[in-house]
């Protein structure tokens, strides 16, 4: 029989395989995915590395008995240091080594669909594999089980010279010169170079995945990102389903700022007045050059708003715990009274869910964005790779908040570009007002937990109804706006 599930038991539970990309902006909102999915009754193998599964936080025991954390043995590649098994462990210029250790994953991966599709009691109804996962694909393709091919935001796939769009010769076709910057497009050509060590572009890894897999899943719904979201399906030539944004329970962050209040930022932030304080952090997967952080700080200094900073310490660099080392000299002992840096592990949900905070200045990775915006936070954006140059001019548009101005070219900056934007979000009033304004619109989007609940129960139901063989026993929508 076709049909994933039989008509006849249409409440049976699924048994779904999900495998995230190393990367912790990956792996942690896919955990999402999966404890959501099992507090529907729904079995789920998460698969992943030794390493990065035991730093994962602990599952909810709602859905810990139906999740089984799947550790596939990375392989030792010369030249990756030992434990680089998430990117956040790679250095910049080893990420085509960890892309040839994930590619090693390919062998163990087949044993162990091997073993789950030997028995038909195990045997799972879906795999949900990340962009880049072709091998996880292939194994499904040739195993018979329907795989569904994780997407990034909309935002980056509508964006003129993402794939599909792309020449016959495999280059990229240029971009809109006034809708995409320079800098951006140039990064976006190396998408289509082969990846050094691992002899493969992303884009053939990417198209290679999608070649075998029956419907795409997004991280995204159609009230975050109207504009992008319907042209996606087009593009890509093949049914799309959202997810939703996947954010953490709104009572998270507060509820771990009463576990995490004895840090010492949580303290800090006790010490400032309402609304008056920026929290910076751009993640911690591409750091800024050394005379950009500098920039940073002086801009910071030079706007004179109370900021937090998470400030990301370089790999092998001897720096002290409060930055120092890679700030501009004397900048510590002059906003002593202005700000806290730290170089440390940070609580960040206990930081933007807490009252002192009033703005975010942000790289626009999904995760933050979510994040700061279940909180109503209008955004300070400094975008770096990836898709966080077309996730910010998206919140730009939406007067959520304003990026940094940035050099046509190079996408470098000053502190007087940082200082201007930083001002107008978090300092001048009628300014502030329409960023907050913008944020808390947002705001609605991503806390609603009902809506975002029942993407979960739709995306569930098109699971269900999906044939193998390309048929479905109900229509099966690209996108709703319900």
């Amino acid at each position: 029989m076709d049909a994933v599930l039989s008509s006849s038991s249409p409440q049976a539970p699924l048994r779904i395989v999900i495998v995230p990309w190393l990367a912790f902006g990956h792996l942690l909102p896919y955990l999402e995915l999966s404890e959501r999915l099992a507090s529907r009754g729904h079995h789920v193998s998460y698969v992943s590395t030794p390493r990065n599964l035991a730093r994962l936080p602990p599952l909810r025991p709602a859905a810990a008995p139906r999740v089984d954390l799947v550790a596939l043995p990375l392989p030792r590649v010369d030249g990756l240091p030992d434990g680089a098994e998430s990117t956040n462990d790679v250095p910049d210029d080893k990420r085509p080594l960890h892309f040839k250790a994930f590619d090693g994953l390919a062998a163990p991966f087949a044993e162990f669909m091997a073993a789950a599709c030997a028995d038909e009691g195990m045997r799972p109804h879906w795999i949900i594999a990340d962009s880049f996962h072709h091998w996880v694909a292939a194994s499904a393709a040739e195993h018979k089980v329907p795989c569904a091919l994780l997407l990034p935001t909309a935002a980056i796939i509508a964006m003129p010279g993402q794939p599909p769009e792309h020449s016959a010769n495999g280059e990229a076709e240029p971009a809109a010169p006034d809708s995409v910057p320079r800098y951006e497009r140039k990064a976006l050509a190396h998408a289509f170079a082969d990846d050094g060590e691992s002899g493969m572009s992303t884009i053939q890894r990417w198209t290679l995945t999608k070649e075998k897999c029956a419907l795409a899943v997004i991280r995204s719904c159609v009230e975050w990102e109207p504009e992008s979201f319907p042209l996606v399906p087009k593009r890509l030539g093949m049914p799309v389903v959202p997810l939703g944004l996947l954010p953490p329970p709104p009572d998270s962050g507060r509820r771990a700022a009463i576990t995490n209040r004895e840090h010492a930022t949580v303290r800090w932030l006790e010490t400032q007045p309402p609304g008056s304080v920026l929290y910076v952090a751009l993640g911690s997967e591409v750091p800024l050059r050394a005379e950009q952080v500098q920039e940073l700080a002086l801009g910071l200094e030079l706007a004179g708003a109370r900021f937090l900073w998470a400030l990301r310490k370089p790999s092998g660099a001897a720096v002290l715990d409060d930055g120092a080392g890679m700030l501009p000299p004397g900048f510590q002992e002059r906003t002593r009274g202005q700000g806290m840096v730290t170089t440390g592990w940070l609580p960040q949900m206990s930081i933007v869910a807490h009252a002192a905070v009033g703005g975010f200045l942000t790289h626009c990775g999904r995760n933050s964005l979510v994040e700061g915006l279940l909180f109503g936070h209008p955004l300070v954006m400094l975008p770096i790779f990836g898709d966080q140059g077309p996730n910010a001019r998206q919140m730009e548009r939406k007067n959520v908040g304003l990026q940094v101005a940035r050099d046509e070219n190079d996408g470098s900056f000053d502190r007087h570009g940082v200082a201007t934007a930083v001002r107008a979000v978090v300092l001048e009033g009628e300014a502030r007002r329409g960023f907050v304004a913008g944020a808390a619109k947002m705001q609605e989007v991503v806390a609603d937990a009902e809506r975002q609940e029942r993407y979960i129960d739709e995306f569930v139901h098109h699971l269900r109804s999906y044939n193998v063989g390309g048929d479905s026993t109900t229509p099966l929508p690209t996108f709703t706006s319900s």
